[in-house]
C-alpha cells in the first residue's frame, strides 16, 4: 500500500487526520483502507496524544491531480485534462496518465502520446475508464 495524500484538519474538534491509500497491485478496496487503518492507529496514538479521527480511504474517481507524486503514482491510470482554452480543437481529452514535466502533461490516446502544454491545462482528473 502507498499513501497518495494526506491532510489533517486541526480546525475540526477534535481533528481529522484524512489519508488516501492506493495498492500498487490491484483495486484498491475496503480491506487495504482496514489494514492500513489498523497498522497506523498505534504509530499515531503515541503522536498525537489527544483525541483525533483517523479516515482512511481510497482516491476517488474524481481525484483531481496536482502533485508530482500524484502523477507518478498514477501512471498508467485512465484521465481526463481538461484545458482552459481549446488545444488542436478540443478542452477534453482522454487517454491513460503518461507524465507531466515542466511544459507538458502527456496522455496515450489509442497507442498515441498526446503532449498537452502545462499552460492550457485546467485539471488533470482521474477517470473509470479511457473512452
Amino acid at each position: 500500500l502507498e499513501v497518495v495524500h494526506a491532510v489533517f484538519q486541526t480546525n475540526q474538534n477534535p481533528p481529522v487526520l484524512r489519508i488516501d491509500v492506493r495498492n500498487k497491485q490491484e483495486d484498491t478496496g475496503l480491506d487495504d483502507c482496514e489494514r492500513m487503518s489498523r497498522a497506523l492507529e498505534p504509530l499515531l496514538d503515541e503522536l498525537i496524544p489527544d483525541q483525533y479521527v483517523l479516515e482512511v480511504s481510497s482516491p476517488g474517481i474524481s481525484k483531481k491531480l496536482s502533485s508530482d507524486r500524484e502523477f507518478i503514482s498514477f501512471r498508467g491510470f485512465p484521465a481526463m485534462v481538461t484545458t482552459s482554452e481549446p488545444f488542436q480543437g478540443h478542452i477534453y481529452w482522454e487517454g491513460k496518465l503518461i507524465r507531466r514535466d515542466e511544459e507538458n502533461v502527456y496522455i496515450s490516446k489509442k497507442g498515441r502520446t498526446i503532449a498537452i502544454p502545462r499552460s492550457v491545462v485546467a485539471s488533470v482528473q482521474l477517470t473509470e475508464s479511457e473512452d
